[in-house]
């Protein structure tokens, strides 16, 4: 044990003399570039832009005509006499040409639109909760940033008070219990220190996942102490979830109106050229056909259409519930949140730092007791946690609420 806290004593006294390390050029990484590189590589948003290429498509594909059938007759061939061959035969060469009737192509190009509309919607929302996801990770690196700062100052703090407390052992003015309690508080320190650098390491490499930016790095985030409260949106109509709900009720209505068109049988015309065997003549063949709707007349095909609607239509009631709720939920989080940081980062924080200081020149000119500077900076300490984290989730609830939104802008600029 006690080697262990001479080496960190050693350490610590060690980093006080040497020069800084010299570190290699480093990207700085603001909110707005961190949002770009993660829209340009996000595999997310590929898969939603291949998706509304698809459904491009599919309004070209539901806006063509159906194609003409070319078929080619040959009667009375391999039979027997006369027939035996195909020189007595008769040669049928003709074209069929289905008619749409009941305005089928325009349903159905009304159908492909109305999904189209849906998948940008998909789309759009897809860029917001990227913004949302690349926004809440670089949060959590600034926190982390801010935490590991804290510990620093602890750590060099307590490193101090191993030293006052072993020179005031050494001239007799203190305990030996002083110096050992000052060794655990340095030890603790040190683990601490230890676990701030890894969460910040870790924090950097989950940024980095989405922004494809490699370690080492530096994140600008200046506004990371600000409470400013993003503007509102005032443009902002109809909110993107609720967007979404009246774009599939679009698509499912069209569908039903499709579904009754579908019903009206097609017909399909026929002009063709028919040869008789040996002979010059020919003749013209003209025919008409019509499906009869003997078993399968529609009716299920649209029953299930409206029941789909229905279904879709009890969804877009739940999902406006769900959207206005979660905009007042974020909305109420933003001002709590708001409130909690202010309050952290006030008149707290003021006190603690002031009870700190005084703490640590008492003990110093030895008029105040040791406990009641480790207590005055284990107060400090965690009133420093307590506002950062509460930065980060005032930030954080701006972020959620920018994203209930829509938004795929940066929550601030550096």
């Amino acid at each position: 044990m006690h080697k262990r806290v001479a080496v960190v004593i050693a350490s610590v006294l060690l980093g006080a003399l040497l020069p800084p390390p010299v570190h290699a050029q480093t990207t700085t990484l603001t909110l707005a570039d961190a949002i770009s590189r993660a829209q340009q590589s996000a595999p997310a948003l590929a898969a939603a832009e291949a998706a509304l290429r698809a459904a491009d498509a599919n309004v070209d594909v539901a806006a063509l005509a159906p194609n003409p059938t070319l078929s080619y007759q040959a009667e009375n061939v391999m039979g027997t006499g006369r027939y035996a061959d195909f020189g007595s035969s008769e040669r049928t060469l003709a074209v069929s040409v289905p008619i749409e009737l009941g305005g089928k192509r325009e349903a159905r190009r009304r159908v492909a639109e109305a999904e189209r509309g849906a998948t940008r919607l998909g789309l759009n929302a897809t860029r917001a909760d990227i913004t949302q996801r690349v926004t809440v990770a670089f949060i959590a690196v600034a926190a982390a940033e801010q935490r590991l700062s804290v510990m620093r100052d602890g750590h060099e703090l307590a490193g101090q008070a191993a030293r006052a407390a072993h020179q005031r052992v050494a001239v007799g003015k203190a305990s030996p219990i002083e110096e050992e309690r000052a060794r655990v508080l340095l030890v603790n320190a040190d683990v601490k220190l230890g676990k701030a650098e890894r969460a910040l390491n870790l924090a950097l490499t989950d940024l980095g996942r989405y922004t494809g930016a490699r370690a080492p790095y530096l994140v600008a985030a200046t506004w990371f102490e600000s409470l400013v409260t993003a503007r509102d949106n005032k443009e902002v109509v109809t909110l993107p979830a609720a967007a979404a709900a009246e774009a599939r009720l679009a698509a499912a209505s069209a569908r039903v109106d499709a579904a009754r068109r579908d019903r009206i049988p097609d017909l399909t015309l026929i002009a063709g050229s028919r040869r008789f065997g040996d002979s010059p003549d020919r003749a013209a063949v003209l025919g008409i056909s019509i499906p009869l709707p003997l078993f399968n007349r529609g009716s299920q095909a649209l029953a299930r259409s409206h029941a789909d609607y229905e279904r879709v239509q009890a969804e877009r009631g739940a999902a406006m519930q769900e959207v206005e709720q979660a905009l007042s939920h974020a909305q109420v989080d933003v001002a709590d949140a708001l409130a909690a940081a202010e309050a952290a980062r006030g008149p707290a924080l003021a006190a603690a730092e002031e009870a700190a200081r005084i703490a640590r020149l008492g003990y110093s000119a030895g008029k105040f007791p040791q406990l009641e500077l480790i207590e005055a900076e284990r107060a400090l300490t965690e009133t420093r946690e307590a506002a950062i984290d509460a930065l980060a989730a005032f930030h954080t609830a701006q972020a959620h609420l920018a994203y209930l939104r829509g938004s795929i802008a940066p929550l601030y600029k550096d």
